[in-house]
């Protein structure tokens, strides 16, 4: 019979306490307790949060888990309400100048960013936020809605969407006037972002179907990396260039399916426990610490909020089964 010292090249240690950096794969013995235990990957899970005030879809998000941001949307109308989220629940917060949906965000929750949309018609509106209230900032060179973004408040990243015919265009954001950059490879709307402005993400979306395509951004240029496994649009993202997260969005039907990148390729993992499309667009969170919010469900209009926590090493009490 194969040993534990044959396959790890140690034996199994008996301590009176767990030690304080164990390794990966590391096993022992705590003889204190009585208990096996080994330092072991564990697995990812969503998580509920607070619910949204204003359940809606199709809007701007951004920040990190434990301090997001979402702002517009449609609800019967366009929405033009803002929330700020603690990690446990959401609070309002100053309202936008322009109320709409089908828009996007970047940067953080005391400096973010919303542009493009669609409120009587597309918009090229960007304004910018300073943790209580939204300032004008110049606009897009091309009005549209249903880009993707990426970057922070003064280096923001839009690219693709829809003004009368769906387009690969990418504008630069210096904080006060947005510049062309590169196209997108292949010219989509109601895809998802993530990174910065120069090493952006964009991901999924819808041509005349619905898209798997991941396209990476170098501050001038997209390249093909990995396709999704599951194509879909309407869906959110969030993370960096080679550690990246998408979640939910629209196949068919809506899913709740989430995947990770690697900077390479994509990779399943566990799915939002509700399946929803047109959540938050920006970004919110990184792999290991996701947000997603909001959303059109197979019940409506949702003010759901979910956690994401990324799989990580962790204690482990090993068991058997006879």
């Amino acid at each position: 019979m194969t040993t534990f010292k044959e396959i790890r090249g140690t034996a199994v240690r008996s301590l009176s306490s767990d030690p304080s950096n164990p390794e990966a794969g590391q096993l022992w013995y705590n003889n204190s307790i009585g208990v096996l235990k080994g330092y072991q990957l564990g697995a990812a899970a969503w998580s509920s949060g607070g619910n949204l005030n204003t359940a809606r879809f199709s809007f701007g998000g951004c920040g990190t888990q434990t301090a997001g941001l979402g702002f517009g949307g449609y609800t019967t109308t366009n929405q033009s309400a803002t929330e700020e989220y603690n990690g446990a629940a959401w609070t309002t917060s100053g309202n936008l100048n322009t109320a709409r949906r089908e828009f996007a965000g970047a940067g953080t929750q005391t400096a973010g960013l919303g542009f493009g949309g669609f409120s009587t018609a597309n918009t090229g509106a960007t304004e910018e936020f300073d943790g209580s209230t939204w300032t004008n900032g110049g606009s897009l060179s091309t009005a549209r809605r249903g880009t993707g973004s990426a970057g922070i408040q003064t280096a923001g990243l839009a690219f693709g969407g829809v003004t009368t015919v769906i387009v690969a265009n990418t504008e630069e954001y210096d904080g006060s006037t947005w510049t062309a950059g590169g196209n997108l490879g292949t010219a989509r709307r109601l895809l998802a972002g993530c990174g910065t402005q120069t090493v952006g993400l964009g991901f999924g979306g819808y041509t005349t179907v619905v898209e798997s395509a991941t396209e990476e951004y170098d501050g001038s240029t997209w390249t093909a990396g990995g396709n999704l496994n599951t194509a879909r649009r309407q869906l959110a993202g969030a993370g960096t260039q080679t550690a990246g997260l998408a979640f939910g969005g629209e196949t068919g039907a809506n899913t709740g399916s989430t995947e990770e990148y690697n900077g390479s390729s994509w990779t399943n993992t566990t799915s939002m426990t509700t399946p929803r499309r047109l959540l938050a667009v920006g970004g919110a969170g990184t792999q290991t610490a996701g947000l997603g919010y909001g959303g059109y469900s197979d019940v409506g209009i949702s003010a759901v909020t979910e956690e994401y926590t990324g799989a990580a090493l962790a204690v482990k009490t090993v068991t058997t089964t006879s």
